[in-house]
């Protein structure tokens, strides 16, 4: 067992209410209860030592492995293969079904051997509330209990297992066509004990799980030229998407390094407006209604909070249920990543200035609603009420998409985003036949044009920039074609685009910004960021470059890990960085593709 594995050396599981990483040692080494945002009770990803980890695989010196999904599902498939013979373990999390929270949670693991003779190890020692609580331990012959702070973890297995301190461990030799499993089970002290599993009881949850997830699969519409780099994307959205709230978390860790070393190092286990938003478009594109509904019905009930008249109608971030306290803590008993410190808990950047949000949520709450007639009369008062805040609001520095800690600044991006609530908020009004201020909104949206162009654009760079005043380049104004402020062939958008691809792009992988020339408040570097790729891919698309944009698409889809997933940015020397796996990445990966499977389809290519 590594101490610390490559992040992209990891495949993911779960329930639709929180999620498990798996190694492709057969180590899960990143589980958090009952909820994505809840304490861990596995975290050796974090810390080797004080993490806690439960590992179910053989231990021959010469093996070696490989990990991949059951085609269309989340259950992940890692094989061992030795001179002694071929095994495997079978990991999922049986999903919930209903839209109600539940603290109870499943991890099931299932061990087979293919081929020969095969040991496999079991050593399961949780280390609960991100190892800060002890527990204790309570083992008889139905199997493991550990106990801590009004939590219980039910560990049972077809094969004997023994005390090694307040841990678990046991082993088991399989000949060929031979099954054994073992089941955690997460739940209330107080809640029913599970029954003991049995290789038919854990077989028919297989094979329910895999009908689940591939019946779901086949209601996308996609029939485009990538299917298994977007279903797969598909399947990782859904899987951090949070079923009780419909609301999406920006990844399923916390703390994993955008530079390994650094201090980069951000809990990403929350709701981001900009990043759910986002994926509306996404779930859209791909046919997936429901689920798009359910994320702007969760949108509009924080429009509609009452949260006093001196507030901003939106925070950036919220927990998936809606609670807007994220307060930042350091872990400081935790070592982090491969040395990478501070380890954060919550996230600071929830109290930020982010005038971009209005514009997300406005382009995604009009998309959802052109299946409708009309959004219902509560969402409209929250969103006119919204948008007449923004129209007195929005000419002011805020901290920027990319929530920097350097200071406020007039960004670009967010006025484009304030320029895109306004226009899609009077689309909606006409459109919808809704009462609002229409003359305001009109003037507001058309001063913030004007103001952009003159102030946003700097001619020795010949390209929009970052900020006011500034020569730095931003990625994140590869969005501007797409929302429709500038033509996607406009001479002033296509020499902005020129401009990135000599400054930004790196052998078609797209860096956010320079940290350098823009100081951000953090020590350090970071790698290319795989969204403002896969947005590049979309830009190059809309401008009519197809071979160059296929090609940069068709290239980044090789920095996918084994089992087709991204983590936030990739390093300089190809390597997976940032917390895993993103969100952001694989929602932009529909959208390019989405968008250049069209463009090629009118082309006949």
């Amino acid at each position: 067992m590594q101490r610390y594995p490559l992040i992209a050396d990891h495949g993911l599981v779960g329930d639709l209410q929180t999620t498990a990483v798996v190694s492709s040692e057969g180590v899960v080494d990143w589980f958090s209860a009952p909820r994505f945002d809840s304490p861990s009770i596995f975290g050796a990803l974090l810390d080797h030592d004080r993490g806690g980890y439960f590992r179910l695989s053989p231990d021959h010196p010469d093996g070696c492995c490989k990990q991949l999904y059951y085609p269309g599902t989340a259950v992940l498939v890692t094989r061992f293969m030795s001179p002694d013979g071929v095994g495997e373990v079978l990991d999922w999390m049986p999903p919930h079904r209903i839209r109600v929270a539940s603290d109870r949670h499943t991890l099931i693991r299932v061990v087979r051997c293919m081929r020969g003779q095969v040991t496999f190890t079991l050593e399961c020692r949780p280390r609960f509330d991100y190892g800060r609580a002890d527990h204790e331990l309570d083992l008889d012959d139905t199997g493991a209990r550990f106990r801590s702070l009004g939590l219980d973890a039910h560990l049972q297995a077809t094969f004997p297992l023994e005390r090694d301190g307040e841990d678990v461990q046991g082993t088991i030799t399989l000949g060929a066509g031979e099954t054994a499993g073992a089941v955690l089970t997460l739940c209330a002290p107080d809640g029913p004990s599970p029954e003991p599993p049995t290789n038919a009881s854990l077989t028919e949850q297989l094979w329910d799980t895999i009908d689940f997830w591939q019946a779901w699969l086949r209601t996308s519409r996609y029939r485009g030229r990538w299917p298994d780099m977007v279903n797969r994307s598909a399947i990782t959205l859904k899987l951090l998407t949070y079923l009780p709230t419909g609301a999406p978390i920006a990844a399923a860790t916390m703390g994993l390094p955008e530079q390994i070393g650094g201090e980069r190092n951000w809990d990403y286990r929350y709701t981001w407006i900009r990043d759910g938003s986002l994926s509306v478009r996404a779930l859209l594109d791909l046919g997936f209604s429901q689920e798009a509904t359910a994320f702007t019905d969760w949108l509009t009930d924080r429009l509609t909070e009452q949260r006093g008249t001196a507030a901003e109608p939106l925070q950036i971030m919220y927990r998936v249920d809606g609670d807007p306290h994220l307060t930042e803590e350091v872990l400081e008993h935790w070592e982090g990543y491969r040395a990478s410190y501070p380890v954060r808990l919550g996230n600071g950047a929830a109290d930020q200035l982010q005038l971009d949000i209005y514009g997300e949520a406005l382009y995604a709450l009009a998309q959802e609603r052109g299946s409708e007639t009309q959004p219902t009369h509560r969402a409209w008062r929250a969103i006119a009420r919204m948008l007449d805040w923004l129209a007195t609001s929005w000419d002011r520095p805020d901290e920027g998409i990319w929530e920097t800690r350097g200071g406020q600044q007039h960004f670009t991006y967010s006025r484009v985003m304030t320029w895109t609530a306004f226009d899609r908020g009077l689309k909606l009004a006409r459109d919808s036949s809704r009462p609002a201020d229409l003359p305001g909104w009109t003037a507001a949206r058309d001063a913030v044009l004007e103001q952009v162009m003159e102030h946003g654009w700097n001619p020795s760079q010949q390209a929009l920039v970052q900020h006011y005043g500034s020569e730095v380049l931003d990625a994140s104004l590869l969005l501007i074609p797409r929302v429709g402020f500038l033509s996607a062939t406009d001479p002033d958008w296509l020499s902005t685009l020129d401009a990135m691809n000599r400054r930004l792009v790196s052998d078609s992988l797209v860096y956010r910004y320079d940290p350098a020339a823009s100081p951000d408040g953090l020590r350090g570097s970071e790698g290319t960021f795989s969204l403002c790729t896969f947005l590049h891919v979309d830009a190059l698309t809309r401008a009519g470059r197809l071979e160059e944009a296929r090609f940069a698409f068709e290239k980044m889809l090789t920095y996918a890990n084994h089992v087709g997933l991204f983590a936030e940015e990739i390093g300089p020397t190809g390597e997976q960085l940032g917390n895993f796996p993103q969100a952001f990445t694989h929602l932009s990966l529909i959208m390019a593709a989405s968008t250049l499977d069209e463009a090629l389809d009118l082309k006949g290519v």
